[in-house]
This record gives C-alpha cells, sequence and structure tokens, in this order.
C-alpha cells in the first residue's frame, strides 16, 4: 500500500493517548477516498496502465520502459509534483535521478502543464519522527532524515513544535533542531497555558512523518501531511496536505476570482509591481487561505513566512506549499463559522486599525493634474455640482523631479494654498510618497538622500555600497525601513514637508519594492540569494525581476527574507509618523502588504484598467482583502489605465461607491474620468450613489468599529452569511456590508437590469422598503443607469444619516433609522459614535454605543363580553403583542450630544397601526400600502435612550 497515505500507530503515539491525545488512525476513509476498496484500486491501475500503453503507442516508443507497478498505484490527481521547475524539461532521466516516477500526460485544454509527469513513488524517503513529547503547550519531537533530499544543504534533524493555544486555534512548527534560522519579526501572541477543550485532535505518522488534524464533531480531516514527502532544505522547504473540499479562498495577491480552481494551478507570493491582470504574483504576499467543508464549517491556515513561496493546488484536492526560506511555522483556525476564522487569524496577526471618518467618504485623484490650479479647478467644480467629496490626492505631479519631499515651485506654487482651502471646506488632502530615494543630486542640495546616506539607511549591495536602482527621480536608494532609525528620518522629512503643505494622509506607492531596472543599475552578483537552487514561479523568472537584489543587505536580515514584508515596515513607519505630527489617526494607504498591515494601512488594488472586466475583478480583490485583515480596501473607480467610457464610469461609481475605500483615480494622458466631466444624467447618477454612501456612513463606520474591536469583514461573502448555502460560495459578482446591506452593481454593458442571487429569507429594498421573499434564488432585477440595487436582510436596523457634501457635515445631519423587520417581527442594530479622528477613543472610553432592538412585548388586554348596562356582561383578560422599538445606550460621551434621531422608517409592518407612542407619548405617522411605517420629527438626541410603540 501507498506508505504516504497509510499512517501507522506509534509507541509514542500510544503513550500520549495515555495522556489524552488520540491515537493515530490506520484506516480512516477520509485520508485516502481513492484507496478505499480493492476494486477501486485495481481501476485505477488498470486506467493508469492503459493510458501509459496509449501514450506509448502514440508517441512511437519515445516514453521509454514501462513504469515500475508502485508507480502505476498512483492515481492521476494524486500525483504530488517531484520536479517543479519551470524552466526545465522534465525527461525521464531528470525525473528519475530524483528517485521518482515518470509518467507523461496530456496538456490541459489551456496548454498548461496539468498532471505532474514527475511525481513521487509511494515509498520516497522522508523524514521519521524519532521522538514525542508531551510539552506545556502541547508536544514537542524530534524529526531526522536519514537519506539525502536532491536540493543542497537539506537539514538532517528537525524540531516539530506543536502547541494547543486555544481551542480553535492550533500552532505546529518545523525548524532546524541545530540552528536558528530567519522567522518572520512578526509580533504574535504568545499564549502560557495549553487548551482545555480544542475542538481539535493532531495525530502522526511515525515513518514516513506525517500530520492528522481532525474536526472532532464531524471527524472532517483538515490536513493530512503523508500524502507526500516532507523536504526541508536551506532553501527549499516543501510539505503537502489533502484538503476536504474544493472551496479555497485567500492566498494572495492575485487578480482573479474569489474563489480559487484547483485544477492544476499554482499561486506565487512575491511582492512585484505589475498590472493586476492574469493569476501571477502581484503587490502583496498573505500566505493564509480559508476553506470551506463539505459541511459548512469552515477553517483557515496561515504560513508565517515572508520568503518567496508558491503554493501548488491539485484536484486531489490538495495542495502542497513550497518556500525558499525561513521555517514552516503554521496556525491552523478552527472556525467553526468562516466569520470566526477570520476572527481567530486576526487574533494572530492583529486587528486593524480604526480609520478616520473622513477616510470613508469619497477620494478623488488623477496622475496628470498639471498643476495645484488644475487640482483645485476639480476641486471647485466638484463643489459647484455639490458631490460629495473628502478628500483631494495628488500623484508624483507635485514634486520637483519626482523626488520625495519637494514641491515643484512653478507648477505647485499655490499647492499650500489648496490645501488650506480644502481644510476651510471640511476635506482633507493626501499626497503620494515612493520608497525610492533619489541619488543624483548634488551633494548638499537634497537633504533627504544626503541624511540618509550619512545616517546608513539605505539598503546596501553584498558589498556594503547603497543599492542604487531606477525609478520616477532616476537612479535612487532604497530606505531600509527595517532599521529602526530609518522610521526616525522618515518622520524628519516628513515633518519638513508637512510644515510647508500640511497634508492629512499618505499614499505609499511603489513599495514592493518596485525599480524599473532588475536588481540595480549594475545587476545582481552570482550567488544563490539572488540565483537560488529553485526559483518559485514569479512573473519575469527571477527575484530581482523589477525589484531590487535578493541579496541587498538590510539592518534586520538579507532582502531574500525581507522583501515581501517591505511595504508592511513603511506602512509602519508611515503611519508612526503621522501619529507624531498629526497627533490624529493616521490614514495610510498603501500597494505592497503583508500580514498584520491592517494595523497601519488600508490598500487599494493597483493600477488596473478602464474595462468592464477589471470592474468585475475589484470585488474579489476587496473580498479577499477582507480575509485578510485589511477592511479599508478599494480598487481605482472607472480604472486607471485607459479612458473610461460614460457608462462604465457610472457603473463603476455606483460600485465604488461601496468599495470600503472609495477612489476615482485615472492615468496621465486619459480623458478625466471624475464625475463632473460627464453628462448631465451620469453626473447625477454619480452624486446620487455618493449621496447613498454618505448617507450609510454612521453604519460603515460602525462596521469599521466591529473590524477594530473583534475582527468582523466590513465587506464580506456572501457565504460568510450563509455557510449553510453552498450555492453561495462561489459568489463573487455580489457583496455584503456586515449581515445587513446587499450589493449587486451591474457589472456588462448595455443591459438595463441585473440578475443576483438572493439568499433565502426577507429582503428590502434600500430604497423604498419594499419586500422580496426568496427561497435562495437567482432574481432578476431592473437597473436603468442611475440605478443600484440594495437589498436590506430582515432582522437588521441600519443607522443612517442626511448626507451632506463631506462627513464633516453630514455627521452633523440628524440620524435616520431603517428597520427592517424579519418575519418574527424583530430586528437588531448598533452604532458607534465618537469624534472622528481622535486616537484611541474607544480604548480610551471617549465613545458612545447604542443598540437598537425592536421585539415583541406581550402585555395583558381586557375585553368586554356583552354592553355595559347588560346584565351578566363579562370581563376577560387576553394577552397582546405590542411592537417595540427601543434605543439602549451602553456606552455614552459627549459627542452624542451634538446629535439626534430624526426619523425612523419600518419596514414589513404587516398591518396599519391605529397609533405610534413615543416614550408613551402620541406621535404622528405615515403608513405605505408596501408595509412601510415612518415617523418623523422625533428630535432626540443621540446620548437618550427611548422607546416606540406601535399598536
Amino acid at each position: 500500500m501507498k506508505s504516504y497515505q497509510k499512517l501507522k500507530t506509534t509507541q509514542a503515539a500510544c503513550r500520549l493517548e495515555e495522556e489524552g491525545a488520540a491515537p493515530v488512525p490506520t484506516g480512516h476513509g477520509k485520508l485516502a477516498p481513492w484507496w478505499v476498496g480493492t476494486g477501486l484500486l485495481l481501476c485505477s491501475v488498470l486506467l493508469s496502465t492503459i493510458t501509459v500503453w496509449v501514450l506509448r503507442q502514440v508517441s512511437g516508443g519515445w516514453l521509454g520502459p514501462t513504469p515500475p507497478p508502485k508507480c502505476l498505484l498512483v492515481p492521476e490527481i494524486h500525483r504530488f509534483d517531484c520536479y517543479p521547475e519551470r524552466r526545465q524539461v522534465v525527461t525521464q532521466e531528470l525525473c528519475e535521478s530524483r528517485g521518482c516516477c515518470f509518467i507523461p500526460s496530456p496538456l490541459l485544454e489551456d496548454g498548461r502543464q496539468g498532471v505532474p509527469w514527475c511525481f513521487y513513488p509511494p515509498d520516497f524517503p522522508s523524514y521519521s519522527l524519532e521522538s514525542l513529547n508531551r510539552t506545556a503547550l502541547g508536544m514537542a519531537g524530534l524529526l531526522v532524515r536519514r537519506e539525502k533530499a536532491y536540493y543542497p544543504r537539506d537539514i538532517e534533524k528537525l524540531r516539530l513544535e506543536v502547541e494547543f493555544e486555544t481551542d480553535t486555534r492550533l500552532h505546529i512548527k518545523i525548524t532546524d533542531a541545530a540552528n536558528p534560522r530567519y522567522e518572520v519579526p512578526l509580533d504574535v501572541p504568545r499564549v502560557k497555558k495549553r487548551a482545555e477543550n480544542p475542538i481539535y485532535s493532531v495525530n502522526f505518522s511515525w515513518d514516513p512523518f506525517g500530520v492528522l488534524l481532525q474536526r472532532k464533531a464531524t471527524g472532517t480531516v483538515l490536513l493530512n501531511t503523508t500524502v507526500a514527502p516532507l523536504i526541508f532544505a536551506d532553501q527549499f522547504l516543501q510539505i503537502s496536505t489533502t484538503l476536504p473540499s474544493r472551496f479555497l479562498y485567500g492566498l494572495g495577491e492575485h487578480c482573479g476570482s474569489l474563489l480559487h480552481s484547483l485544477d492544476w494551478n499554482t499561486l506565487t507570493l512575491w511582492a512585484r509591481d505589475a498590472a493586476p491582470e492574469g493569476s501571477f504574483n502581484l503587490y502583496g504576499a498573505h500566505p493564509f487561505y480559508l476553506l470551506m467543508e463539505e459541511d459548512g464549517d469552515a477553517h483557515g491556515v496561515f504560513l508565517l513566512n515572508s520568503n518567496a513561496m508558491e503554493v501548488a493546488l491539485q484536484p486531489t484536492p490538495g495542495l502542497t506549499w513550497r518556500t525558499i526560506g525561513g521555517v514552516l511555522d503554521f496556525y491552523i483556525f478552527l472556525g467553526p463559522s468562516p466569520s470566526m476564522v477570520i476572527q481567530q487569524y486576526q487574533q494572530v496577526i492583529g486587528f486593524p486599525a480604526m480609520p478616520p471618518l473622513w477616510g470613508l467618504g469619497f477620494h478623488l485623484c488623477r496622475w496628470g493634474y498639471r498643476s495645484s490650479n488644475d487640482t483645485w479647478q476639480t476641486v471647485r467644480a466638484m463643489r459647484n455640482y455639490q458631490i460629495p467629496q473628502d478628500v483631494q490626492w495628488n500623484d508624483i505631479d507635485y514634486m520637483d523631479g519626482y523626488r520625495d519631499f519637494t514641491l515643484d515651485s512653478q507648477k505647485f506654487a499655490s499647492l499650500p494654498s489648496l490645501v488650506e482651502d480644502l481644510h476651510k471646506h471640511g476635506q482633507h488632502y493626501v499626497i503620494i510618497l515612493d520608497p525610492g530615494i533619489s541619488s543624483t543630486s548634488p551633494n548638499g542640495s537634497y537633504w533627504p538622500f544626503d541624511e540618509g546616506l550619512r545616517r546608513g539607511l539605505f539598503l546596501n549591495t553584498s558589498q556594503g555600497q547603497p543599492l542604487i536602482g531606477k525609478v520616477w527621480p532616476g537612479f535612487t536608494a532604497f530606505a531600509d525601513f527595517s532599521n529602526p532609525d530609518t522610521h526616525q528620518w522618515w518622520l524628519e522629512n516628513l515633518q519638513h514637508f508637512h510644515a510647508h503643505v500640511p497634508f492629512d494622509g499618505l499614499w505609499i506607492d511603489m513599495n514592493e519594492p518596485s525599480n524599473f531596472v532588475d536588481g540595480s543599475e549594475h545587476g545582481c552578483p552570482p550567488g544563490e540569494l539572488d540565483n537560488p537552487p529553485y526559483t518559485p514561479a514569479v512573473l519575469g523568472g527571477s527575484l530581482s525581476t523589477k525589484t531590487v537584489c535578493a541579496s541587498a543587505q538590510q539592518k534586520a536580515s538579507v532582502h531574500y527574507n525581507l522583501h515581501n514584508l517591505y511595504g508592511l515596515m513603511e506602512a509602519k513607519a508611515t503611519a508612526s509618523a503621522l501619529i507624531q505630527i498629526r497627533g490624529k489617526r493616521p490614514f495610510v494607504i498603501s500597494r505592497s502588504t503583508f500580514p498584520g498591515q491592517g494595523r497601519y494601512s488600508g490598500h487599494w488594488l493597483g493600477d488596473n484598467q478602464s474595462k468592464w472586466k477589471d470592474m468585475y475583478y475589484s470585488i474579489p480583490g476587496l473580498l479577499s482583502f477582507s480575509l485578510f485583515g485589511i477592511p479599508l480596501v478599494g480598487a481605482d473607480i472607472c480604472g486607471l489605465a485607459g479612458s473610461a467610457s460614460e457608462e462604465l464610469c457610472t457603473r463603476w461609481m455606483q460600485l465604488g461607491a461601496f468599495y470600503p475605500f472609495a477612489r476615482n483615480h485615472n492615468n496621465l494622458n486619459d480623458k478625466a474620468q471624475d464625475p463632473t466631466v460627464f453628462s448631465p444624467a451620469a453626473r447625477t447618477a454619480m452624486k446620487d450613489v455618493l449621496l447613498t454612501r454618505y448617507s450609510l456612513l454612521p453604519f460603515l463606520y460602525t462596521l469599521f468599529h466591529r473590524a477594530h474591536v473583534h475582527g468582523d469583514t466590513v465587506a464580506r461573502p456572501l457565504f460568510f452569511e450563509f455557510p449553510e448555502d453552498v450555492a453561495t460560495w462561489d459568489l463573487d459578482r455580489q457583496f455584503l456590508w456586515g449581515r445587513s446591506l446587499l450589493v449587486t452593481p451591474v457589472l456588462e454593458p448595455g443591459v438595463d437590469s441585473v440578475t443576483g442571487y438572493v439568499p433565502r429569507g426577507t429582503w428590502y429594498d434600500f430604497y423604498t422598503g419594499s419586500s422580496v421573499t426568496s427561497s435562495g434564488e437567482v432574481l432578476k432585477m431592473s437597473a436603468p443607469l442611475e440605478h443600484l440595487n440594495l437589498h436590506i436582510r430582515e432582522g437588521s436596523i441600519l443607522p443612517t444619516q442626511k448626507p451632506g457634501t463631506t462627513t464633516e457635515v453630514t455627521r452633523g445631519n440628524p440620524l435616520h433609522l431603517i428597520v427592517a423587520l424579519s418575519s418574527h417581527a424583530t430586528a437588531w442594530g448598533d452604532l458607534f459614535w465618537d469624534d472622528g479622528e481622535s486616537l484611541d477613543t474607544f480604548e480610551k472610553g471617549d465613545y458612545s454605543y447604542v443598540v437598537f432592538n425592536v421585539t415583541q412585548v406581550g402585555v395583558v388586554g381586557r375585553a368586554r363580553v356583552g354592553g355595559p348596562m347588560a346584565p351578566g356582561h363579562l370581563e376577560l383578560s387576553c394577552p397582546l403583542l405590542q411592537n417595540v422599538f427601543t434605543s439602549t445606550i451602553l456606552h455614552a460621551s459627549t459627542e452624542a450630544t451634538k446629535v439626534t434621531i430624526g426619523s425612523l422608517s419600518i419596514f414589513g409592518v404587516q398591518t396599519p397601526p391605529s397609533k405610534v407612542l413615543l416614550n408613551g407619548q402620541e406621535k404622528p405617522f405615515s403608513y405605505l400600502d408596501n408595509q412601510v411605517l415612518a415617523v418623523s420629527d422625533l428630535g432626540i438626541s443621540l446620548h437618550q435612550g427611548f422607546s416606540l410603540q406601535w399598536l
């Protein structure tokens, strides 16, 4: 039998069983479903033999001799790749030199390599588990390899650490038993006590070594690493596992659908400046996946490793992690709901920061404002049309020669006045910065480079000299943000510029880091950092393509280890600097990201194009970053590159109004695409949807509070709320805000309707309150050009506000509460309220938190039988149900006294009420045929609790 599928109970495992660990099963059906039954096995062997025979006849015998029987025992979908190198034509000789099986297979229909031609035989040597001992937090073991692997400097002895950190979180770490290795310098929680009632069980195979992780409640096998050998060399680490289903998400950053294909698909994680098109590696690296199990449970896996890596997916279903450095440091999160998985993940990487309220307004930018007056003209046009706008941005146009911390004194001389004007109107200003610092200015003329050079704050070559690349200003050095001294230098530069141009937020771009030449002006030196024994499937084929040399020296380590952390480290330095300069919540948007970055910045999805497909791909993009713990995310509305048509830009503005981070941005030399340049009809449609966004700011802001405090998602996939509905598991053309608001955008040209999936239950039209009851079905919805379909989920209460043209104006307007009753006439909602910009308001208690409820309250009424003068009349007591809305203040601050609750709309009131009582006093109301009850002129301060009844 195949040894990588067969698990053997060991003495060590039995010993642990006596101490509370479960024994290792020897015949669990979910471990190898293809192995169950002699008949299935014989069929697999027969099919494989026939396939090989046919190929040999077609090829004229060039395939060589018939493979050994042990190779024919491995069905195609269970073949794990033994020769993943892409720049090498795999021959039988090369394959068998590694001790592997060679059976050629046809290519996929799109020409890609499918089933591996070279794969591991059942008896390929791996590590064995020599010892396993109980520790205070779990177990520790020693793994030993007795035969050399085929990559250089493989490590003979490994240390295994297993920690039962919480009942829903398991930590497994494999590293060199004798020598320290690079590990990611990310702050992670340190537990002091072993979990008492874990919902998982962990077992091990002795020889070959393997981990079996199961969910106790269902017996589902979440990990089974016995399916292929563990390889741990200095620059090649590989571990494979089966998966309990094909519903896999995460593993960013890539451009594609939310649900990954397991059809022999490889995802590479290596930060890269490349337009988001195709499935190659993009700006950030997020080695985390979420998987939906067949029964609706979910779990997640995080590999804490910052080296270049790839994840090979195959239809087993299974995957293989390959990384070229560091250690294998896994966290597994057991949920069981997808929302709980993401919360548990963020407990490790950190919860996201609370953004300033103005950061949730509408942002406008372009590369190609010719001057500050040109920029100012756009701002004035937006005001003239009374179109909401909170933030104006400038791209690299404002700089002198594209150099950081400089201002073009000719074209942008009036920029300080523009910023002053923005501030007077309650608006804000954001500038772009790149990490490449110009190195060509005369000595003494450019302080950022001179001082950075003097302090030794730039990336160095392997020879110890500043590494010089080329970006927008020409030849540049790159700031080393792994050096704490660089943070101080960065702060000083920002302070100097802020004194002249008082910006409010920062856009950090090109921070993969991007480089217009490969490696440096002189290329990269020979050696195994720049030319490792194995290079993952990175775009361009080299680690240095369009970035710096992997051998570059940084304070914390070589760039080989730190490359994927560059954006995170810059974001941390930038957020810290903004706090020190402004004394308020920082607003930072970064292109390159890594786990934990939500604590410091948001993200935009990069240099997209003004195409319909790019608009669609923005939805799985923003949903993926919700999984990654970076909720402040959006794409360039209307697209960066190319000139957007009026129809495309109108539809994209409707979608983009519901990006958590909403910015319209376009490219140099393309047509302007801000709302003011389009026809009155399109401009009105864009204005209306932005006003809708601004009306929903109290709801959106509360969602960000819940993300900051609890790790909730803001924009979320439908399957997060309906995990029992398999039909939602691959939906990525719609999304939810929180649990309550369903967004169904138009993503195709020339249509006036849209089809969307409506999960089971009652949903209310956001604008009218009319209801639709769905059994879980696809519905066709009217969608003329001026309309975006929004639906509120039953049982929800949304705090909204009369919208203004800025968040500052809006937050002073009365609140309007929208109540969407459930079939049981109940509903719930909440509201977080503070000053919108101060640091740590929740942590300091400077906030208000209000909970809204609708319940049915039973009361005793009296009914009289017969007239009052009739003899023998009788009074009866009978229960009556009153519908009661309550506003309960759970925490209060003075900010809540500055705003009132002005009105209330209740959707789904099935019986026309006879009266409405506010705190016992009768109030006028209106009731519409579509079962909407409206009460206005409430005039209640937010800091006051109240009740409202309708009878």
